[in-house]
């Protein structure tokens, strides 16, 4: 059983309640709102499920009934146990099965390995599936023109990504993850990959930089893109955007010495944010 199918579980916008990109959900109309809360607490589902501390048998078979329940939904099967909405959302904005599947394969990526300083090229598949898939659904609900869609997904989710990476490194070093690319930590003189001891090195700093102008790059590549779509289609997206670049500000502000605290998003940010792209 799914997680999204337990009888208990709270709603999808309960859900999404706690997220950095409430804000910018709740300026939708209502159909769209909608259908993002219902992609949200799949991820969110997903990604519990990825982190849970448990054996990986379960978590295995946990994913494997998600890719089940969402090719039910898209197939136009009567839809699992509390899925109803996600299936709504599915056939009302046209949202791709290979997409969802992606979304799901990058938390089979943390299932199936505790992973620990990938090459660039693995860490840009991870941030593609976990990040830049949950984008490609996005921009359909968002009604971003499909000639920029993709793209922008490809830019803005992984400019989010990144973001995340480095803001959450000791959330994930207790998990025993380190998301810092390999090459990076060789360029800086960093031996190990070892995730508390990477944290623990003073060339920790070194090791980031790269990290942080590839996440500037991809800011500012979306950028460009959103600034090409009809206005009222970017709303969200710009708004999450303006969250996410200062979250990446706070990170590159705070520097990676210790005591490192969690850098979290100032609430006159978020209104400001709001009041530039929520209002009109």
């Amino acid at each position: 059983m799914s997680i999204a199918t337990i009888s208990t579980a709270p709603s999808a916008e309960v859900r999404a309640s706690g997220s950095s990109f409430y804000t910018a959900m709740r300026v939708l109309p209502r159909p769209q709102r909608a259908a993002m809360f219902e992609i949200y607490s799949f991820c969110r589902a997903v990604d519990d499920i990825a982190d849970d501390g448990g054996p990986r048998a379960p978590r295995d078979a946990a994913l494997a009934q998600w890719r089940r329940d969402i090719g039910a939904l898209v197939e136009g099967k009567p839809a699992p146990a509390g899925l109803d909405q996600l299936g709504a959302a599915i056939r009302s904005f046209d949202l791709a099965r290979e997409d969802f599947l992606a979304v799901i394969d990058g938390m089979q990526m943390d299932v199936d390995a505790d992973i620990q300083a990938p090459d660039y090229k693995t860490l840009d598949l991870y941030c593609d599936r976990v990040a830049s898939a949950v984008g490609r659904l996005s921009v359909r609900v968002f009604g971003v023109p499909r000639s920029e869609g993709t793209d922008l997904a490809h830019h803005l989710g992984r400019a989010f990504q990144l973001t995340n990476i480095l803001r959450d490194i000791d959330e994930d070093a207790a998990i025993a993850r380190l998301y810092l690319p390999r090459e990076a930590l060789e360029a800086a003189g960093i031996t190990t990959t070892a995730p508390v001891e990477v944290l623990a090195d003073p060339r920790l700093a070194e090791a980031c930089a790269p990290i942080i102008a590839m996440a500037k790059t991809y800011f500012a590549e979306a950028d460009k893109i959103m600034a090409r779509c009809p206005r009222k289609s970017v709303r969200a997206p710009r708004l999450m955007g303006d969250v996410y670049h200062s979250i990446l500000e706070g990170v590159e502000a705070r520097g990676f010495g210790p005591p490192r605290v969690r850098v979290r998003v100032p609430k006159h940010r978020v209104l400001l944010a709001f009041l530039r792209h929520g209002l009109f």
